[in-house]
């Protein structure tokens, strides 16, 4: 029975629009829930049990609105939760193959009415799943197929018009956020992209940082610099690395006093590449404040996708920015140490000299 059970928007429920939903016993797009006062549980309301008094009815927009109320799902609307989610996971996969094998994207609309859905309803449950927007979604793919095609095709253009971008201004409207240079650029391996780059010592062992024209594109931590040079030039191979200038050296040395001192942020400029939900990852990562932890669970629900722990967890494993992009605050729900991509000794003294009371044990689980 919920302890404080909120108030109903109406006084009779039985003028509010959804009270004929749940007459005609149809879940449809139906977005809410109702709850029922005298048993403190909730259902959808496309069930088939017995309808209850409409005094004794609540109406939630959503069954985590009636939880938060004190209310607990019924065993058929969690039967049904899971079957829905199995609905809705094979309905959204089927969607992102029609958008990967696509020439040219299609709309929401179109998307929608394969589902069976609204395109609103549809908007929301493909983000639900996938933690990305169809358009977002869209756009990743186009890119990857976008640096696939540059490897593999006679000209720019050909690659350009065969990911499914509909004109070459619109795909240089977008050319940075899905290469980080120019298309000629990358083809070569990043040739006439010019990135300074500097190992420095430090407590934690050694530290590389480099810059491109667009700011600090890589911060990585080990114990052999030679290593963590080879996996440097690894990423663009035929492009100019050069020693650092004066300026640069400026940035490499705010970097190791954050490490041995963290302050309250660590302000420089950036050039972060990756997919769009890693993006989105790593903006959330860099909300986290000094001194404090979130579980890959909640950096999950911050950015709008709860069932895409795992994604987040490998999100955050592809981190290149190490302190830039904190992904060590993020632990397992219960505290839990789990894997970091430069160590988890390093992990757990980052998060000691920051602040964080207690650090848990290490484990591979998120």
């Amino acid at each position: 029975m919920p302890a404080n059970p909120s108030p109903a928007r109406h006084t009779d429920v039985r003028q509010d629009p959804r009270w004929a939903t749940l007459l005609a016993r149809k879940s449809g797009d139906a977005a809410f829930v109702y709850a029922v006062k005298t048993t403190g549980i909730y259902g959808r309301p496309g069930s088939a049990s017995r309808l209850p008094r409409p005094e004794n009815i609540e109406f939630f927009d959503s069954p985590q609105a009636a939880e938060a109320a004190g209310y607990r799902p019924s065993r058929r609307a969690d039967a049904d939760a899971r079957g829905l989610e199995q609905r809705n996971a094979s309905l959204i996969a089927k969607a992102c193959r029609r958008i990967e094998a696509a020439e040219r994207a299609p709309t929401l609309v179109q998307l929608a009415r394969d589902a069976g859905m609204s395109s609103f309803h549809f908007h929301r449950v493909f983000k639900s799943v996938t933690g990305m927007t169809p358009q977002s979604y869209g756009a990743a793919h186009r890119a990857k197929r976008l640096r696939d095609g540059l490897a593999d095709s006679r000209s720019v253009t050909d690659a350009i018009y065969d990911s499914g971008f509909g004109s070459q201004a619109r795909f240089y409207a977008q050319a940075r956020g899905a290469l980080g240079m120019n298309p000629t650029s990358f083809r070569a391996g990043g040739v006439d992209t010019v990135i300074r780059f500097a190992l420095a010592q430090c407590s934690l062992g050694t530290l590389l940082v480099a810059q491109s024209e667009h700011g600090v594109c890589a911060i990585a931590m080990g114990d052999d610099p030679d290593t963590l040079v080879r996996d440097f030039q690894d990423r663009f191979a035929r492009a100019e690395l050069i020693g650092a200038d004066a300026q640069f050296e400026d940035h490499v040395a705010r970097v190791l006093a954050y490490i041995e001192q963290p302050g309250s942020t660590l302000a420089l400029p950036l050039d972060v590449r990756g997919t769009a939900f890693q993006l989105r990852v790593w903006q959330a990562l860099r909300e986290i404040p000094v001194g404090s932890t979130a579980s890959y669970a909640q950096i999950a629900q911050r950015i709008g996708a709860p069932r895409s722990v795992r994604a987040v967890a490998r999100a955050c494993a592809s981190n290149p920015l190490a302190i830039a992009i904190p992904c060590h605050r993020v632990v397992r729900s219960d505290g839990g140490l789990s894997g970091y991509r430069w160590g988890i000794e390093r992990k757990r003294e980052l998060l000691q000299r920051e602040g964080v009371p207690s650090v848990g044990r290490a484990t591979g689980n998120v």
